[in-house]
C-alpha cells in the first residue's frame, strides 16, 4: 500500500518531503500536488521507474512526458532554448504552462519524443512541489494525473490513493489541485522563425504568450 504524508498547503512539513524524496531515490512512482492538477512523478534517470510511470498512465512513448524545474535556468539546461523563447520563457514562468522545445543532451533520449526528440518543460508554481524539487536538487520526469479512458484529471489525493494504492509508492497531500492540466505550448517552431503553437488549452492564461 502506497504513503501517504499530509503536508501543509503553504508550509509543507521538511520531514515528510525527506521522506517522499527518499521513496523517489528508491526508484518510487508518487502523485503529488501542483499549480494545476496531481501529477505523477519520477526520478528522470531511472528507466524502470519511467517505464512503470507509463504503464500507470497507460501511455506510450510518443506521449509527451514532461520535466519539472526548479527554475529557468535549470530548465534551460534540459532544452535547446533561443533567444526569442527565453523571452516568453521568462514571462509564463513559474506557472501552469508546459513548453514543448528541443531536448539537451542531458535529457535521456528514452524519454524525449522518439521521432522529434523534444520535451515538455514546466517550472510549476507550488510551493510544496518546489520544496520537494529543492530537496532533491534535480528535476522531476512527471505526468498529469488523468485515468486511463478519462479526459479529467485527479485532484482529490484520498481518491488518488484509494485508486492507485498498488501501484504507486506515495501520494503528497497539500489539498486539492484545479481539475483543469497545464496549457501546453510548442515552442520549437519559433527555432526556425515561425510562432508557438497552442496544442492544449488549460490553466495557464494564454494573454501573456501572445496567444
Amino acid at each position: 500500500m502506497s504513503q501517504y504524508f499530509e503536508v501543509h498547503p503553504d508550509n509543507p512539513q521538511q520531514r515528510l518531503l525527506k521522506q517522499a524524496a527518499q521513496l523517489i531515490g528508491r526508484g518510487g512512482v508518487l502523485a503529488v500536488p501542483t499549480d494545476s492538477s496531481y501529477a505523477l512523478v519520477c526520478q528522470l534517470d531511472d528507466k524502470a521507474a519511467a517505464d512503470r510511470l507509463r504503464r500507470i498512465r497507460q501511455v506510450d512513448d510518443k506521449h509527451h512526458l514532461t520535466l519539472l524545474c526548479r527554475d529557468l535556468s535549470e530548465l534551460a539546461s534540459y532544452a535547446k532554448v533561443d533567444n526569442r523563447q527565453y523571452r516568453l520563457l521568462k514571462l509564463a514562468t513559474p506557472g501552469p504552462y508546459t513548453f514543448i522545445l528541443e531536448a539537451s543532451k542531458e535529457v535521456p533520449r528514452r524519454v524525449s519524443h522518439p521521432s522529434r526528440k523534444t520535451i515538455g518543460l514546466r517550472v510549476p508554481n507550488h510551493p510544496t512541489l518546489l520544496a520537494l524539487l529543492e530537496l532533491l536538487d534535480a528535476p522531476l520526469l512527471a505526468t498529469t494525473l488523468i485515468p486511463a479512458g478519462e479526459t479529467e484529471p485527479m485532484n482529490d489525493p484520498q481518491a488518488i490513493r484509494e485508486q492507485y494504492q498498488h501501484d504507486i509508492a506515495a501520494v503528497i497531500d497539500a489539498g486539492a489541485c484545479s481539475l483543469m492540466p497545464t496549457t501546453v505550448v510548442d515552442l520549437t517552431p519559433m527555432g526556425a522563425g515561425g510562432e508557438p503553437e497552442l496544442v492544449r488549452a488549460g490553466q495557464g492564461p494564454l494573454e501573456p504568450l501572445g496567444l
